[in-house]
């Protein structure tokens, strides 16, 4: 006969709900950040609780996370769409991005105790396998936490809380122009950029490290 009504409300169903949730932020967040969903497309929530296997509740539970994130617009009247960007947008993160990791190259180099490299190479090697099979997702997961893990080299949780949303509206940025990029670029050219900034930063030094991460800051592929 269905659920009790304490089944609806206890806390089973409580966690049940968070965990849609927070598997819904999850699967958006990745289909958005690596170009499956584009930015300025509408996120019809009857599409996606059919896609999903889910109700309306989580899912708008997760779009509104997603908003706070930066990665989805509620417009009035008219839904939610994927965030879009524009130039000064992209100019005001790409900056604020620089100061950032120009803090982390002065207080994390030279790097006193390698093995606080292994998540850097790890998530090296995890973009690169992606990228020779063609994972997108993979590959954008693999790049957030390439950088990430680069700005954890500071020890700083307050520069984290600050750095982690900027690199995740700059993915928007890069998922918007992964097809214009594909067109005159290889699929390795991302990770051999990647690999010369971790060979910078494992030999310590700290002029090379920010040359290559101002070619990270190329906006070659603006629309």
């Amino acid at each position: 006969m269905g659920r009790q009504m304490s089944d609806l409300t206890g806390p089973n169903w409580a966690l049940e709900s968070a965990s849609l949730v927070e598997l819904s932020v999850n699967r958006l967040r990745e289909e958005i950040l690596s170009g499956v969903l584009a930015p300025g497309e509408r996120l019809v929530e009857e599409h996606l609780t059919r896609r999903f296997g889910i109700s309306r509740a989580p899912l708008r539970e997760a779009l509104r996370l997603l908003g706070q994130q930066g990665l989805v617009e509620h417009l009035p009247r008219r839904g939610a769409r994927v965030a879009r960007l524009s130039r000064t947008d992209v100019d005001e993160l790409f900056s604020l991005r620089d100061v950032l990791e120009r803090f982390v190259v002065e207080t994390a180099l030279p790097v006193k105790d390698k093995t606080d490299l292994r998540e850097l190479e790890a998530t090296l090697q995890s973009m690169a396998s992606a990228a020779e099979s063609g994972a997108a997702l993979q590959e954008a997961r693999a790049h957030f936490r390439f950088h990430v893990a680069l700005a954890a080299l500071a020890g700083h949780r307050q520069l984290l809380l600050v750095y982690e949303p900027i690199i995740i509206k700059l993915q928007l940025y890069m998922a918007a122009n992964l097809r214009r990029e594909a067109e005159q670029r290889t699929p390795g050219d991302g990770v051999r950029r990647h690999r010369r900034l971790f060979e910078a930063v494992a030999a310590g030094q700290p002029e090379a490290v920010l040359a290559e991460l101002t070619l990270h800051g190329s906006r070659d592929f603006f629309p």
